[in-house]
């Protein structure tokens, strides 16, 4: 069960990376006047597709996924949201693999992605160590030993 994760990790970094080098490679031919046509004509696209390839090595590294978990995150959500609402719903099945296995990345580094949220520390924290990460533990100790002071209540469910 520890490989699913690694393995969708590894193929999300691989699609991120394709698809972002696919497009300096073959560009795309969209129709003129089209939404699509109007990103690609600004330079705002090869700036998105610069991110997916730095996004995508970063989730195939696994001390840095959390952070390309981020950056494909907000593009993915971005994708999802031109598809939805610009081409008629959320029906491409390329958009919606990916989601999914963005989900199963992400819940696979939930302790680490709330100890950001607690304190900024994305190392995860000890997570498995009696009872979560760590983050506003009773001895008071923080996610990084010289990181910000953590919140009361905790990370991961730890109480």
């Amino acid at each position: 069960m520890k490989k699913i994760p690694c393995i969708a990790a590894l193929l999300l970094g691989l699609a991120f990376i394709y698809f972002g080098v696919m497009f300096w490679v073959k560009p795309p031919a969209p129709p003129a006047g089209s939404f699509v046509f109007l990103m690609k004509d600004s330079g705002y696209l090869a700036v998105i597709k610069a991110l997916e390839v730095l996004g995508g090595v970063l989730l195939i590294l696994p001390r840095t996924r959390v952070l390309g978990l981020f950056l494909v995150g907000a593009i993915l959500f971005n994708i999802a949201c031109v598809h939805q609402f610009f081409f008629g719903g959320l029906k491409d099945p390329t958009v919606i693999g990916l989601i999914f296995l963005t989900l199963i990345v992400a819940w696979s580094k939930r302790c680490a992605l709330c100890c950001v949220n607690s304190c900024g520390c994305s190392s995860g924290c000890g997570c498995g160590t009696s009872g979560g990460c760590g983050c506003g533990s009773k001895e008071g100790s923080s996610c990084c030993s010289s990181e910000k002071p953590a919140s009361t209540g905790g990370c991961c469910g730890g109480k």
